[in-house]
């Protein structure tokens, strides 16, 4: 497979990269290069976003009648690889990556004309209703209740684990609507408002200390049935087509610069010899194992491009990438807990705040080691845990 870009697209890199010089302020790099998660505080991707939808760069996947660029399969991937190296801070996926895609999917002619524009503005910061206490990857056996009254729903229940709802003005959601027969089939996707009576965000602590996630409670909460997206009982097939795009590749080029990072970072930690740790057989052999595992990333992704170039969509790669993925990543976070050593242990989480004046005990690099090695342990569980993955590996790619 031949990746070496052509005249045209070395231009196109050249133009991307002067404009991350001049549009990153020096806060926004300090805010992408100190975040803990995939997802960006808002305070930081709102601006950002802002930015891009000036330049109209902002939703490079969307089709140019949506407000897309037009870019080729080449040029998105050329993108993402110049915002992670200029360590721009990541835009939520919620609106433009994954409801977004559905609303242009099975939305009506009023659904894509109200909610599409404001998703590229950033009017809308959108959460995800999907995971449940009990239900675990299991989305199926989900149980939030929808009852039909004349015009809406009323909905009872509760979701968990959902990021960012205390950010939140809109959430889109899958609710049960109907208990008989198997239970994909009575399944409804709901767009609705976070501000509607009888919705509770209360917060969840994760292991790294910090507040992303969430429980969120629905007491009679009465949603207009104009925000169901498809047909009622028909939102197992929407949410699938939503599991795609936020399975989907694009991870190679963070990947790189994150081990990168840590290679660095080996670089001047001592090992137990006294030489850089960089120097020690074991840690190098580990280092190049992940090397290894992302340059084969980075094939498929070029590869699954080359598919989508050609009008398919992602399909069970999308599986493939999101599990080869998470689990690099995972693995790039204990070599990056091996090398800071016993600074990743001290918890600092104001000197990791953006623009803080909060002296760091130990070095800069050190500060984001242990909470980014605790919150990627999600990763291989979020979107469908690997596990799942695996099996639908098993049976639309190997036929087993």
């Amino acid at each position: 497979m031949d990746l070496s870009l052509s005249p045209e697209e070395h231009a196109f890199q050249h133009e991307v990269r002067a404009f991350l010089d001049e549009a990153l302020t020096p806060e926004l790099r300090a805010a992408g290069r100190l975040s803990t998660s995939v997802f960006s505080e808002p305070e930081f991707s709102r601006p950002w976003q802002a930015k891009l939808h000036a330049k109209g760069w902002v939703a490079p996947s969307w089709p140019v009648a949506y407000g897309g660029t037009g870019w080729t399969e080449m040029q998105r991937a050329i993108f993402a690889a110049e915002c992670a190296r200029a360590g721009a801070p990541s835009l939520s996926p919620m609106g433009l990556r994954m409801v977004g895609p559905c609303i242009m999917g099975y939305g009506t002619p009023e659904q894509k004309a109200f909610y599409l524009p404001r998703i590229l503005a950033g009017e809308d910061y959108w959460c995800q209703g999907y995971s449940e206490p009990g239900a675990g990857s299991d989305l199926a056996s989900l149980q939030l209740r929808a009852d039909s009254d004349g015009d809406h729903y009323v909905l009872n229940g509760s979701k968990i684990w959902t990021t960012h709802a205390h950010y939140a003005n809109r959430m889109f959601c899958l609710v049960r609507t109907n208990f008989e027969g198997k239970p994909q089939q009575g399944i409804t996707f709901l767009l609705l408002e976070m501000t509607t009576p009888g919705i509770t965000v209360k917060p969840i602590i994760t292991l790294a200390g910090e507040h992303e996630v969430n429980q969120v409670f629905f007491d009679d909460v009465r949603v207009p049935k104009s925000g169901r997206l498809g047909e009622e009982n028909k939102g197992w097939t929407v949410a699938k087509y939503l599991l795609e795009f936020e399975r989907g590749g694009g991870s190679a080029p963070g990947l790189k610069v994150a081990l990168g990072r840590v290679r660095g970072m080996a670089s001047v930690e001592a090992g137990d010899d006294g030489r850089a740790l960089l120097h020690d057989p074991g840690f190098r052999s580990r280092l190049a194992s992940v090397e290894i595992l992302i340059e084969g990333i980075e094939i498929t992704e070029h590869r699954v491009l080359a598919e989508m170039s050609g009008g398919r969509n992602p399909g069970p790669a999308s599986s493939m990438l999101k599990t080869a993925g998470t689990e690099a990543m995972q693995a790039i976070d204990e070599l990056a807990i091996e090398a800071a050593a016993h600074f990743a242990g001290v918890d600092q989480p104001i000197a990791r705040r953006p623009g803080h004046n909060a002296e760091p005990v130990g070095p800069t690099y050190s500060l984001v080691a242990m909470p980014r090695y605790l919150n990627n342990r999600a990763a291989s569980i979020y979107g469908g845990s690997n596990q799942i993955q695996r099996d639908i590996m098993a049976r639309l790619v190997l036929g087993l």
